[in-house]
């Protein structure tokens, strides 16, 4: 892909910052976590510091005041090294803290967007739940007005961040048989579980945060990939939560989240994207140096092909990547379009790692390669923030209503 098609000198500038922290600061440290499923606290502190943590936001609510295709070139050179880093910046931005910069008032943006921006602390979307994940309209927690406040019941399932996280935007039936058009959306807070491990680094707890009683972290998930990402259940049992704390207009928090989704997936379309470029990498220069028959293993017309396969496919996926992104960062229109990249991407993203692993023969089936932490890591891009089939759905409903 051409780089002056979409990128700017700071947008270069940018990529070139984000790929030295990822070779020098995660590469080393991907496999331990992912083998120990352990929270990368300490890179945590040093992206917060970096400003990888609030990257759209402006400056005076503590972010780095940059824009949405910077955004996603953060997302994608992290996740060519590790997904479970590109994915904590991804799940921390758009889900935990943009529904506050898009619909939050002011005095909450100055509140909590701060804290969130700069890596203080940790956010996290509470939307799906053990009988609502596709279906999000089925949403079974409650909010029941009482004394000036809410009191939520109810349990949120595959949390990103839902054990270190401290601030949250949970999803809520105010008006009970309205369907999707009685669904709010709050703003909730609780300590991160991982208190010690955040008090050693210097971030991720913020004593002034107002904990929530009867809101916490249930059971933390054990994953196939994304291991050094956090996801756990969160809990809600009569949390009572004052009446500011509502996130936009009562009955708007549906409509308010899809908008959230659609830009999320974006984000899973260039950390996808980030994925199968990590592994095509690898593949290459394995392929170039691993010898078989006397020569190198890339010199079989049978692996050209299949590089070539691949490097092609990965240059559609930028350019799907990037139109999507350009379009959000320009008011248009962005949802088809977003579909579109999440889909392609993601799906690319695990015949690419499949390739690899294949490509490495024997070895890529072991941990001494990074190829089989990449294909792990692919699976669940075809699942979350909205499955494949899902993308489908919303492809076919755009190009239906324009007949």
């Amino acid at each position: 892909m051409d780089d002056a098609l979409y990128f700017t000198e700071q947008h270069l500038a940018t990529r070139e910052m984000v790929r030295e922290f990822a070779r020098d600061e995660v590469a080393p440290v991907a496999a331990k976590c992912d083998a120990e499923a352990k929270f990368p606290w300490e890179n945590i502190r040093k992206m917060g510091e970096l400003g990888l943590l609030g990257v759209p936001w402006p400056e005076q609510l503590g972010g780095a005041g940059l824009d949405l295709i910077s955004y996603m070139i953060v997302i994608n050179e992290l996740a060519k090294v590790d997904a479970s880093h590109g994915l904590t910046v991804s799940a921390h931005t758009t889900l935990g803290t943009s529904p506050i910069v898009n619909f939050g008032t002011d005095e909450q943006k100055k509140r909590y967007v701060p804290l969130l921006a700069s890596g203080r602390v940790m956010g996290g979307f509470g939307l799906t739940e053990p009988e609502a994940g596709s279906d999000a309209g089925g949403t079974r927690t409650t909010a029941v007005r009482k004394n000036g406040c809410y009191v939520l019941n109810g349990v949120k399932r595959f949390i990103t961040h839902g054990s270190v996280g401290e601030i949250f935007v949970v999803t809520a039936v105010t008006s009970p048989g309205q369907g999707t058009k009685g669904i709010s959306s709050f703003i909730l807070t609780k300590p991160t579980n991982d208190l010690a491990a955040a008090e050693s680094v210097g971030v991720g707890h913020e004593p002034s945060l107002a904990a929530m009683p009867g809101f916490r972290a249930g059971k933390k998930e054990d994953k196939l990939g994304w291991r050094a990402s956090d996801t756990a259940e969160l809990i809600m049992e009569d949390v009572e939560v004052p009446a500011e704390n509502m996130l936009g207009a009562e009955g708007q928090g549906f409509v308010n989240f899809m908008r959230t989704l659609d830009s999320g997936r974006i984000g899973i379309a260039s950390l996808s994207l980030g994925i199968a470029e990590g592994a095509f990498q690898q593949a290459l220069v394995y392929t170039s140096t691993r010898k078989q028959f006397g020569q190198p293993v890339a010199n079989f017309q049978g692996v050209q092909f299949k590089l070539s396969d691949l490097a092609t496919e990965i240059e559609a996926g930028k350019h799907l990547m990037f139109h999507a992104a350009w379009l959000a960062q320009h008011g248009k229109t962005y949802s088809k379009e977003a579909a579109m990249a999440k889909l392609f991407c993601s799906e690319l993203a695990m015949r690419a790692t499949i390739a690899s692993v294949q490509l490495h023969g024997g070895y890529g089936y072991t941990k001494d390669y990074p190829v089989e932490r990449f294909m792990r890591d692919a699976k669940i891009c075809e699942i979350g923030e909205g499955t494949s089939e899902i993308q489908r759905i919303v492809i076919a409903r755009h190009l239906l209503g324009s007949i």
